[in-house]
């Protein structure tokens, strides 16, 4: 029962906060606004062509992943591994960050690739990708350290006021407790036979974390690695032209406000619901949008039309692998 309760609330509160903030931001917009802009307000053939590049980042991504496999003796299908993307980001959709456990299991299923390696090269891909967007950040903050420190001040974010609030005792009972817990597990995986498997398994996550140091083609990963975020951001910033308000904004602001909203979706919400908009409109605001309304019609249409991409990628490819053979040799 309390695994049931569990499984519940890992759906219903993100959900739940997502629409929290959603409705703490329209709580007094006019949602007509809206209507009139996606009927008459919308380059809607420029709308089209941004999504083309929402589906080849995951198409990258598919491919890229496919690549890390390979050092560990893994060989699924191309296709299978780019179905499992797309399914994956529609699953996360439901429970925020399951995509990634969705994803092994697709290949594990098809391919009888073994899941705990997957899930080593799935941890390799979010280190990548995680010192991409720090890197991403740390230049365009250097570049636009204004709009930033701006940023900062309209969503009442102060660092140093945060960490003021650590006293003495609460830095020691922190590192006390990361001590304990720490000295706690290696106890318990050198010392117990219930940790026999675990240790297996993770043994050929960490094979499949430095599954890196034996890639082939690295020209070829580093191609992938840049397709994926070029894409990414094309998929954001094409948007800009699909409406008057936002035509005029530059190349940097559209970076800027890229690289926060991609802190923005770290929030445990579907999709970054709620947190995206409120970052991005922020952004939007500062950077030449005249008013609360149009970046707000803004975020709400584009995230809508983006979020709707998800599933129908991932229903199409649920359908497509209808067709495809399951692996009997299946691997942990």
């Amino acid at each position: 029962m309390k695994n049931v309760v569990a499984k519940i609330l890992k759906v219903l509160l993100p959900i739940a906060l997502g629409s929290g903030i959603l409705y703490w931001m329209y709580r007094d917009f006019d949602f007509g606004r809206v209507a009139s802009t996606l009927r008459d307000g919308t380059n809607w053939w420029l709308m089209a062509f941004s999504l083309v590049f929402g589906i080849t980042a995951q198409v990258f991504r598919g491919l890229r992943w496919r690549q890390t496999l390979e050092p560990l003796g893994e060989q699924p299908r191309v296709m299978n591994c780019i179905h499992a993307i797309f399914i994956s980001y529609t699953t996360s959709l439901i429970i925020p960050r399951s995509g990634e456990v969705t994803r092994c299991g697709i290949l594990n299923r098809y391919d009888g690739t073994s899941f705990s390696k997957a899930l080593g090269t799935v941890v390799t891909e979010r280190i990548i990708d995680s010192l991409i967007i720090v890197l991403m950040a740390l230049v365009v903050f250097l570049l636009q350290m204004p709009t930033f420190i701006s940023f900062f001040d309209e969503t009442g974010t102060n660092f140093a006021d945060w960490i003021a609030t650590f006293s003495t005792t609460g830095y020691l009972v922190t590192i006390l407790c990361i001590t304990v817990t720490v000295l706690f597990l290696w106890y318990a995986m050198h010392h117990c036979r219930l940790f026999d498997r675990f240790r297996r398994v993770v043994a050929d996550v960490r094979a499949g974390i430095f599954s890196l140091r034996h890639i082939n083609r690295t020209g070829l990963f580093i191609a992938y690695t840049a397709g994926i975020w070029v894409s990414y951001f094309l998929h954001f910033y094409i948007t800009f032209f699909c409406f008057t308000f936002t035509s005029s904004l530059s190349v940097m602001t559209a970076l800027v406000a890229f690289v926060v909203g991609s802190f923005a979706v770290i929030v445990p919400t579907p999709n970054g619901m709620g947190s995206w908009h409120f970052a991005v409109k922020t952004i939007l605001l500062m950077s030449g949008v005249q008013s609360a309304a149009d970046a707000e019609t803004y975020v709400l249409i584009v995230h809508a039309i983006q979020t709707a991409l998800m599933p129908l990628l991932g229903v199409y490819s649920a359908i497509s692998l209808l067709t495809v053979k399951h692996k009997t040799n299946i691997k942990l």
